[in-house]
């Protein structure tokens, strides 16, 4: 199973699939106090840029998963760059419904919840994995501000307002699935830009060498509409997230 072809091309040139940046990777990192040898699981990693970061600066060890067989080339090859090869893998697959052989640390979709139907899937699907006392992190947008109709929610890629909730009630809502909230780290609209922007530069030389390619007219209207799409929408409303969990003393896991 692969994602759409869209998103390999879109997103070709990214080594961070969603609005995060080094940076923010870095805070996060250091955040969750990881130590040598901390085992992490990554669905949905994209390029592999977290665990290949966190086993450079950390030690960690790490498994990613990922749909495209671009992006988890990508990660291979920056495994190598960083010269982690040896302690991070990854593979190309469906995330949805992967459970790791060994217990980890770090159960982590940072931005890819749909692969468990929503939060409450993946964080059950995460918590197979997790060993006891371990972490688990969800990326999901929320709303910076409440779109004040249905129009602007889709302006911001959503169906619906209902779709997202804001920071508040987003939090209280991991409370209600019985985990604590014990980090988070946002995203800023610096970071919206640079996932939304590159996209552009990226679409433009793609038509200019494949202006034949049967997605080429697809390009062609997002590169046109995205730019003032993204300016005027998602800028704007949409925030986005990393929330560490952990399970509640004396519930079940969720």
């Amino acid at each position: 199973m692969n994602i759409p072809r869209i998103f390999n091309i879109t997103e070709s040139t990214h080594r961070i699939h969603n609005p995060f940046t080094p940076d923010k990777f870095a805070t996060l990192g250091a955040a969750l106090r990881l130590s040598a040898a901390a085992r992490v699981l990554d669905l949905g990693c994209g390029s592999g840029e977290m665990l290949c970061t966190w086993a450079r600066d950390h030690g960690i060890v790490g498994t990613g998963i990922d749909m495209s067989p671009l992006f988890t080339a990508q990660a291979k090859q920056r495994a190598e760059e960083l010269g982690v090869a040896h302690q991070v893998e990854f593979i190309h697959g469906d995330a949805a419904g992967y459970v790791s052989n060994e217990k980890v640390d770090v159960a982590a979709c940072v931005g890819a919840t749909w692969i468990g139907g929503g939060v409450a899937g993946t964080i059950s699907l995460l918590t197979q994995s997790l060993r006891t006392g371990g972490i688990i992190l969800i990326g999901e947008p929320y709303w910076r501000q409440m779109p004040p109709t249905e129009e602007i929610a889709k302006g911001c890629l959503a169906n619906a307002i209902s779709d997202f909730l804001p920071l508040s009630e987003l939090i209280a809502s991991f409370g209600r699935l019985g985990h604590d909230v014990v980090e988070m780290v946002l995203a800023n609209q610096d970071g919206w830009d640079r996932y939304e922007a590159a996209k552009w530069l990226t679409m433009r030389r793609w038509l200019e060498t494949n202006p034949d390619d049967e997605l080429a007219e697809e390009v062609r209207a997002k590169l046109t509409t995205e730019p003032e799409r993204h300016a005027a929408y998602t800028r704007e409303y949409l925030g986005w997230g990393v929330f560490a969990l952990m399970p509640r003393f004396g519930l079940k896991q969720a």
